[in-house]
């Protein structure tokens, strides 16, 4: 499992809204996923950025069922309603 400083550079994806949602993601929130919500939060930095854009931005479907409750966890806390 990777630290949160190994991690911080692949939060970095381009666009400024997601680099924004997701490097806030890691420093608020790192200390209290546990080791299954890390290992998604992982998992969910190797996607790609258009799925990130369409899952964390755009509110689509997560067509990954082990990744939805990190997509809706880090979306609650980015994102209104």
């Amino acid at each position: 499992m990777n630290t949160p400083s190994a991690l911080l550079w692949r939060c970095r994806r381009g666009t400024k809204e997601l680099d924004l949602m997701l490097e806030g993601f890691l420093e608020h929130h790192w200390a209290g996923l546990d080791a299954d919500q890390r290992r998604a939060l992982e998992a969910l930095l190797q996607r790609e950025d258009a799925d990130l854009q369409r899952w964390l931005l755009y509110g689509e479907a997560v067509e990954v069922a082990d990744l939805a409750p990190i997509v809706a966890r880090v979306r609650s806390t980015f994102v209104p309603g």
